[in-house]
């Protein structure tokens, strides 16, 4: 097998000045830590998928590289050693790293083009609601309150960031809306620009946008049932990226499409707010 290093400098590096970041900040230095780890292998693989130019069959290879690095973390736990502690601490479960990895791997081979909604859904638990069940582990919530939280939090941060990733996943030949969506708006077309320049593209976006403030809805209803567990954090990832979609919504999708950003005083108001909530 070969050498899989993390490099938790450089993913914080990367990190800084995001909104992960500031939610991280919130947290207890162990805690912060962790999650920092967890942030770590989701970029290491999720770089596999997304940069550079290999060939599906190396990125493919690299992803294997990480399930067996996962793996022997799990049978003898001499692998990964920086993860290792993390996961013996709060008791993070393999299947979850799996299931980003397998997220990854549905970017590889090519089911990020319109997907049916199943698969979106499919998609979305597994690059954002497996990250989540392992983050609640971290916070200290209970399983059944946390992977509630991570399954509506997790599907709801992921369509948010669908949205507001139209033109650069375009140029990369993907599309994450998904098909009945499309159909409805009467959007054929297999060219991801092309589709993002159909007037009609509001309709389809708006339709993942509803979809995405259910999920704030009801990750929003797991909340303010005050589960046990540090909760500073995925408040504020939520109110930051409702926010990034209420913006979207007011500037519309329609060509030419501009990344929606939170400018620093808006998000530092955020951060002080729950950085005072418990």
């Amino acid at each position: 097998m070969g050498k899989i290093d993390f490099d938790i400098a450089s993913a914080k590096a990367k990190a800084s000045g995001s909104s992960f970041y500031l939610g991280m900040r919130l947290m207890p230095k162990a805690e912060r830590e962790a999650m920092f780890a967890i942030y770590a292998f989701n970029r290491a693989v999720d770089d596999i998928a997304d940069e550079g130019d290999a060939s599906p069959r190396v990125r493919l290879a690299e992803l294997d590289e990480w399930r067996r690095a996962i793996d022997d973390l799990y049978a003898n736990a001499s692998s990964l050693p920086f993860l290792a502690a993390v996961v013996a601490r709060y008791g993070l479960r393999q299947e979850d790293f799996l299931a980003v990895i397998d997220g990854m791997e549905m970017d590889v081979v090519g089911t990020s083009f319109a997907p049916n909604l199943p698969t979106l859904d499919l998609y979305c638990d597994r690059v954002a609601g497996a990250v989540g069940r392992l983050s609640i582990k971290i916070f200290g919530m209970d399983e059944g309150p946390g992977f509630e939280l991570a399954h509506h939090l997790g599907r709801a941060l992921q369509l948010t960031n669908i949205l507001r990733d139209l033109n650069e996943d375009a140029s990369a030949g993907r599309l994450y809306l998904p098909r009945e969506f499309l159909s409805e708006a009467g959007i054929l077309s297999r060219d991801p620009h092309q589709v993002l320049a159909h007037p009609m593209i509001g309709r389809a976006c708006g339709a993942v946008a509803q979809l995405a403030h259910l999920h704030y809805r009801k990750a929003e209803d797991v909340l303010r049932s005050r589960p046990h567990g540090l909760l500073r954090a995925p408040r504020l990832m939520s109110a930051v990226y409702a926010r990034l979609l209420k913006k979207m919504e007011q500037t519309g999708w329609h060509a030419p499409q501009h990344r929606v950003r939170l400018g620093r005083a808006p998000l530092l108001l955020i951060a002080l707010r729950y950085g005072l909530s418990r």
